[in-house]
């Protein structure tokens, strides 16, 4: 079977202190519960999670979700947000770790991006020159989510034509939000054959789909 590599960059700058990192972790939880229901899912699925505050972490490695095991996400009380340097780091590790095609062996379907932050590149000038760089990679899809009120969409439209809002982030919305990316996944898990980039499934209320 061949692999679906699923990179997941989540924002634990010092804005997702408290309530908002709790949530987080509760809505991660219920949508890796969601996948491993999902019999395709637990053949081909590999996660990625890198988290970006002033460091960046990789929290967990790309990983076979049969054996995928959720850690705690933690964030630092206060801090920049760090987004060009978790891109670049993204690039990194997708290029080492990503299988293509050889004559004898097919390689990873193309794989899936998930942006999530609630506020805006502290290093705008690195994250400026990441953005050409991400976009050859040629994933799947990029969905980026800006969460909040003080959530910048304007940078991550930079990056992807697929960008949610979410009003804040509260546990039953990051809920909804991360409910909306299994589906998304599970739909990219069964679209990989195809050429096109995947289809977006529709969105709940809790979910703004940028225009």
């Amino acid at each position: 079977m061949r692999r679906l590599p699923v990179y997941l960059l989540l924002d634990t700058s010092g804005s997702m202190f408290g309530e908002p990192i709790e949530s987080l972790n509760n809505a991660l939880s219920g949508m890796f519960n969601t996948l491993r229901t999902d019999a395709q899912a637990l053949e081909s699925l590999f996660i990625s999670i890198i988290t970006f505050d002033k460091e960046i972490q990789e929290i967990v490695p790309l990983t076979e979700l049969v054996n995928f095991q959720l850690p705690e996400i933690r964030c630092p009380q206060s801090g920049p947000t760090f987004t060009g340097k978790a891109l670049e780091f993204l690039e990194l590790k997708v290029q080492a770790e990503i299988q293509k095609s050889t004559e004898d062996k097919k390689g990873d379907w193309k794989p899936l991006l998930f942006i999530f932050t609630d506020g805006k590149p502290s290093d705008l000038q690195l994250y400026n020159d990441m953005i050409p760089k991400i976009k050859a990679i040629n994933f799947g899809t990029i969905v980026g989510c800006a969460a909040g009120h003080k959530a910048e969409i304007s940078f991550l439209k930079q990056i992807t034509e697929h960008v949610v809002h979410l009003n804040n982030t509260d546990s039953q919305t990051l809920k909804s939000f991360f409910k909306w990316v299994s589906e998304t996944i599970e739909q990219g898990n069964k679209s990989v054959d195809s050429t096109d980039d995947i289809l977006l499934p529709p969105p709940p209320s809790e979910v703004n789909l940028v225009i």
